[in-house]
């Protein structure tokens, strides 16, 4: 390898994955800006005249090496990210239940008892007054819910910080912490563009789906957020998996929403029913046939609802879907 292939040219409009140089370091000789890190030779050069600006530079990198992704877990000496998921954001410390030692070997029973009354004030320490007992208890309840209906880390995480900026704000009083935690994984939701529904939420908390809508909305108004309304396409995805539906199904029915996209029909139709009839008419064409009551079910909509969108579709656009 050449001597080249070390060098980094840093610019005021560089980005590089090394050490950038503090941009108002100028050549000492000609005043150019056009520096560059030789991270062979640990120097910094100027490029137009060559004057060495700086050299012996500290590597500020680990002093070890790894050469896969398990020889860096298990080298590294930091905890875990940050997180916005624990009341602490995880920068406080745990102690284990296991009465064992650092070599695995049973601790005595006076070692027991000090290890058993510092994790106890370890616990009290944790949680200091009752905002940060109520965030605590709020943010399990999130992750509750969350693992319940599957939902990806950076759904929780986003929610998380919603939830936060609501304390912050002083929205909590006077409602419920489950009603405002539930409505804010459904903004969550509909923030990051994840088809789930209020009725979702509810099932899998203990709040009903009048106090989540409510409370959605209280946030939605006092925390200035915008949400785009959901698309059909959302949710054809989201079906083809529950009803357990060949990729040539869901291609055909994201083929029938562009085509309702482009004639102008989603308005005024809920996103759910122009999707569970788009799955419909996709089935049908591909001979994978399921029934209405079926995709009436996974869509949460009524047979009706897909009857009517369905024969609304069928009239405009089963001629214009090329398989």
């Amino acid at each position: 390898m050449s001597r080249d292939s070390n060098l980094h040219i840093t610019e005021k409009d560089s980005t590089t994955t090394q050490p950038e140089l503090p941009k108002t370091r100028v050549c000492p000789e000609c005043g150019s800006t056009r520096l560059m890190h030789d991270s062979e030779v640990s120097e910094i050069v100027c490029m137009d005249c060559g004057v060495v600006v700086q050299q012996k530079l500290a590597d500020h990198g680990p002093e070890w090496r790894a050469f896969d992704d398990e020889q860096r877990t298990k080298r590294i000496r930091v905890g875990a990210p940050l997180t916005y998921t624990i009341h602490d954001k995880g920068l406080s410390t745990t102690i284990d239940w296991h009465d064992r030692d650092v070599y695995g070997k049973s601790l005595s029973p006076g070692q027991k008892a000090q290890v058993y009354r510092l994790r106890k004030w370890q616990r009290r320490i944790r949680v200091s007054d009752a905002t940060e007992r109520n965030l605590a208890f709020a943010l399990s309840d999130l992750t509750k819910i969350s693992n319940n209906l599957n939902l990806p880390k950076n759904i929780l995480e986003t929610a998380s910080v919603i939830y936060r900026r609501a304390v912050k704000e002083h929205l909590i009083r006077g409602r419920s912490i489950q009603g405002v935690t539930s409505a804010s994984l459904y903004l969550a939701c509909r923030q990051c563009g994840l088809p789930r529904t209020i009725d979702e939420i509810s099932k899998v908390s203990t709040v009903s789906k009048k106090e989540i809508g409510r409370s959605y909305r209280f946030l939605i108004r006092e925390l200035d957020y915008s949400i785009p309304p959901l698309k059909p396409s959302q949710y054809i995805t989201k079906f083809s998996n529950k009803l357990t539906m060949q990729g040539k199904v869901e291609e055909i029915a994201h083929k029938i929403i562009g085509a309702v996209k482009e004639l102008k029909l989603t308005s005024g139709r809920g996103p759910t029913g122009i999707a569970a009839a788009a799955s419909y008419i996709a089935s049908v064409l591909t001979g994978e046939r399921k029934t209405q009551r079926e995709i009436a079910e996974i869509a949460q909509v009524t047979e009706v609802t897909i009857r009517n969108r369905y024969k609304e579709l069928a009239e405009r656009l089963m001629f214009q879907i090329s398989i």
